[in-house]
């Protein structure tokens, strides 16, 4: 598992490791160093360039971790305080990664309306910092823009053969899944918890947030937000697993988009909330998949079991491909779905002997059987473990057999 994902990680990674290493876990566990984590110990939440000062900082925190053996940068540059980053800061931060063999991985600024501007952003990066690119959960978001994958795919193509070393992952679904601050406009995040808090309760500004966000949805050509659904609101649980127009009709109000709109404040006033967006074409999905610098990742945190309505990637990613696109629709074969989950992403993070059979390599194996392995985890069920697993050994000992956990912890920390 590579964990720091998206510009969220620990900044202490040598701390982190330690913390990990003592708890002796069942699996193996890398980290990238993540950019919003950096930039919010350094610079808090504002929106604005750093200093000369700044930026030596958060350059000398991405250097230590690289020390104490991260894979690589993060970004996520949709989420606080890394929108606010401009693109010579992350540059500056990719080139000490890329001093120590790190990689870039990012989830861009835009994955809808502008994202090929944001795919050329980190084009940019990756050639500007002479860094290996990979970008995180690539897709294609927005009924208005399905078909553009064709386009997107052959950005990443062509910059492989002007000999960047760039790739991609994705998980084999059509919604995705984040915070509900995302839908909030970029200036209204400015500040963090507190600041954004405090706009939504000043009435003139919470107009302009509200006004700001039906225009937008409007311009989508969106009549209401049923698309996006709870994951889990620890404000009020029962909205687990319910969608804003269903909310919104709940709390009795009209089913209109503004009013729609309004309930997401609400809901934002009270605290932030996991989300579960559909907006994906299943024809992007499989026609990104077919890319064969594509590898698949869950995009997902720990799931706690019976907690909450969250995606259903957590629990049957690499299932799904092996039983719905593989078996199933033969949108892949065999072999290639393994290497893409095997071999293409150890190489990518350079984790050395790992990834393949073969002599003096870890013996990190899956034994599965192809002809019964499904995901049973769905969006309204979340919570049910993938079939047709049956043995799994970490670093040669065996700590899966007959698809029940042995109790054996020999997982190791994976540094660079």
């Amino acid at each position: 598992m590579i964990t720091g994902n998206c510009g969220s990680s620990h900044t202490d990674l040598g701390r982190y490791f330690f913390q990990l290493d003592s708890m002796k876990l069942s699996i193996n566990v890398g980290s990238l160093i993540g950019h919003n984590d950096v930039r919010r110990t350094v610079m808090g939440s504002t929106d604005r360039a750093p200093s000369a000062e700044e930026q030596q900082k958060m350059e000398a925190v991405v250097e230590q971790a690289m020390k104490d053996g991260a894979v690589g940068l993060s970004t996520g540059l949709i989420y606080l305080p890394g929108l606010y980053a401009r693109t010579p800061e992350v540059v500056g931060m990719a080139k000490v990664a890329a001093k120590y063999g790190g990689v870039y991985a990012t989830h861009m600024r835009n994955e809808a309306d502008a994202v090929e501007a944001a795919i050329n952003e980190a084009l940019t990066i990756g050639r500007e910092a002479a860094i290996p690119v990979e970008i995180s959960h690539f897709k294609i978001g927005g009924k208005q823009n399905w078909g553009r994958s064709k386009v997107t795919v052959a950005m990443v193509e062509k910059a492989r053969k002007e000999g960047l070393d760039v790739t991609i992952d994705q998980y084999p679904y059509t919604a995705s899944s984040t915070s509900l601050r995302t839908m909030l406009p970029d200036w209204a995040l400015s500040g963090g918890s507190d600041s954004i808090t405090w706009r939504l309760k000043e009435p003139s500004i919470r107009r302009r947030i509200a006004d700001e966000m039906v225009n937008l949805y409007k311009r989508r050509k969106l009549k209401h937000l049923d698309y996006a659904v709870v994951a889990y609101y620890k404000a009020d649980t029962t909205l687990n697993g319910k969608n804003i127009k269903e909310i919104n009709q709940l709390k009795g109000k009209r089913s209109r988009l503004k009013e729609e709109v309004n309930t997401v404040l609400d809901l934002l006033a009270q605290g932030n909330a996991g989300m579960v967006f559909h907006g994906m074409s299943e024809e992007d999905v499989k026609y990104i998949m077919q890319y064969p610098f594509n590898m698949f990742a869950s995009d997902a945190s720990i799931r706690e079991y019976n907690v909450g309505v969250p995606h259903p990637r957590g629990y049957g990613t690499n299932a799904r491909v092996l039983g719905k696109y593989v078996r199933e629709e033969g949108v892949l074969r065999l072999e290639e779905a393994i290497r893409r989950m095997t071999s293409l992403p150890a190489q990518k993070f350079r984790l050395q002997h790992r990834g393949l059979l073969l002599p003096g390599y870890a013996a990190d194996i899956v034994i599965f059987d192809p002809a019964t392995v499904r995901d049973l985890s769905t969006y309204t069920a979340p919570h049910q473990y993938s079939t047709g697993f049956q043995y799994v050994l970490v670093n040669g000992q065996l700590t899966l057999e007959k698809g029940r956990h042995t109790g054996v912890r020999n997982g190791a920390i994976l540094k660079h």
